[in-house]
């Protein structure tokens, strides 16, 4: 009986590991030197994990300070060569998370641009500042 109880445990124990291993796996970890908004959240610089929670919500969490967000995304078809990369649209002196691509992390999503991205993209239309920045994710 003992026996037949320490395999059960096992087998749980093992289905638990192998799904904690399956959730990093659709992860993507960056350094991001700036800070950045994502919705309507200014987030600080620093190493953050982006996971995806289900097909239309990302979790974009810094390891650095207790800082977390939670987006909706829509999928992207855009591939990414040589590993992954976010993109930021910059607009002046302000960044905003706008695409993950992340084939190995089954990760190719597009935020959509919040109201404060649309107004900061409208105000700076006249100036002609606005570029896209990319930071290297695995």
């Amino acid at each position: 009986m003992k026996h037949i109880t320490a395999i059960a445990l096992f087998a749980i124990a093992s289905f638990a590991m192998a799904d904690k291993s399956f959730a990093q796996d659709h992860a993507v970890r960056a350094t991001i030197p700036f800070d950045f908004t994502v919705g309507t959240k200014l987030l600080p610089s620093g190493t953050y994990t982006i996971k995806s929670e289900s097909p239309q919500v990302i979790m974009i969490e810094n390891h650095d300070k207790p800082t977390a967000v939670l987006s909706l995304v829509l999928p992207d078809s855009k591939k990414s060569r040589n590993g992954g990369k976010l993109v930021f649209n910059k607009y002046g002196d302000q960044y905003f998370l706008s695409e993950i691509l992340c084939d190995s992390a089954e990760m190719n999503m597009a935020i959509p641009p919040s109201k404060l991205e649309k107004r900061t993209q409208l105000q700076n239309a006249r100036l002609n500042t606005s570029t896209q920045t990319f930071v290297a994710a695995r």
